[in-house]
């Protein structure tokens, strides 16, 4: 049969759709097998090396891909406020209440549903309905110079605002989420006129105006500025085991105190409300609560594991058993603005 021109040109017309048929087939059909790709995304204000080891096992373990962004807590949450819906963040990581509760009240977070969860840590230590978890402890404890104070002489916070301590307190500025989560603690257990007094009570007496982290109150201890200073247990693990030698010095001078009823904080994880790999995701935390994770988790940075079957570091036990407040923590989460707001008031500066 005789193929007329016209015929020869369709029929090439047909054949060049077909291919470029095929083709979007196949690169459609390699765009899927990439977006299948295993992962999940991290928004990180911890900056530890433990943190990357346990990532990879868990990649190893898993074959999910852990992408990491890292970044100071403040500017992890506006990053996940401007970025919204948008946001490529599966779980945000950060120390301390007043973050995770941030994260919480503007909903930007999504309960995480986990028997496994649930089953590894402690309701005290979550959200009430999982909006937030705790990963490890850490308390605000009272450092001491052992050579001028005898520990029999500490006892609570509130007497910290005795005359007998007047020019010989250190800390923190108000700035710390530390500092105002142990306000908000009292704001919760006491009322605001209490913590009120308790702030004016420590302004009283500073030995200095507060400045630097919790390692510098320690190391104005030393060089003999102030007797006592209030700061995070983990500081106090991290010097011990630094590598730089005036830290070493610094912190064999000083001795670790409990008050009573202790003020516990933790570092903890939340779920992304717009996760879009929220099954890698709860995978990741249920991994992150496991015990021999916890162990490692804890134990690099001087913490105290979330999960009660975990045993803190000899460490940690050689300074002591405590009792935590009996306390929600997140309403300490909620009395933070408050907490700010007092701070201002009585001049903490």
């Amino acid at each position: 049969m005789k193929i007329t021109k016209r015929a020869k040109s369709l029929i090439g017309l047909i054949t060049i759709s077909a291919g470029v048929l095929a083709g979007c087939s196949s690169n459609n059909s390699s765009s899927q097998e990439s977006s299948k790709k295993e992962v999940v995304n991290v928004y990180s204000a911890r900056h530890y090396d433990v943190d990357k080891e346990l990532y990879k096992e868990f990649e190893k373990d898993t074959g999910i891909k852990v992408n990491v962004i890292e970044g100071k807590a403040p500017e992890l949450l506006e990053r996940l406020k401007r970025e919204s819906k948008d946001t490529q963040a599966d779980v945000f990581i950060t120390s301390d209440i007043a973050n995770l509760y941030q994260a919480v009240d503007s909903d930007l977070t999504q309960n995480i549903e986990s028997e496994i969860v649930e089953k590894n840590i402690p309701q005290n230590l979550r959200g009430e309905n999982n909006e937030w978890i705790g990963l490890t402890k850490r308390a605000r404890i009272i450092a001491y110079d052992k050579e001028k104070v005898s520990p029999e002489e500490l006892s609570t916070y509130e007497d910290l605002t005795s005359d007998k301590w007047k020019n010989e307190i250190l800390v923190r500025s108000s700035e710390s989420t530390y500092n105002q989560s142990l306000l908000a603690s009292f704001i919760e257990l006491n009322g605001e006129d209490k913590a009120k007094a308790w702030s004016e009570g420590i302004v009283n007496n500073f030995a200095r105006d507060p400045q630097g982290n919790d390692r510098d109150q320690v190391k104005a201890i030393a060089a003999g500025e102030g007797k006592l200073a209030i700061v995070n247990s983990y500081y106090i693990g991290k010097m011990v085991n630094s590598e730089d030698v005036e830290e070493q010095k610094a912190v064999e001078k000083v001795g670790v105190f409990f008050p009573e009823n202790a003020h516990v904080n933790v570092s903890g994880v939340v779920l992304s409300k717009y996760s879009n790999n929220k099954e890698n995701a709860i995978k990741f935390v249920e991994y992150m609560t496991e015990e021999n994770v916890q162990k490692q988790f804890a134990d690099a940075n001087s913490e105290y594991p979330a999960n009660p079957n975990v045993e803190p570091s000899e460490l940690l036990k050689s300074w002591g058993e405590f009792t935590a407040q009996d306390i929600n923590l997140t309403n300490v989460g909620k009395y933070n603005k408050r907490a700010v707001e007092i701070f201002n008031e009585v001049n903490w500066k």
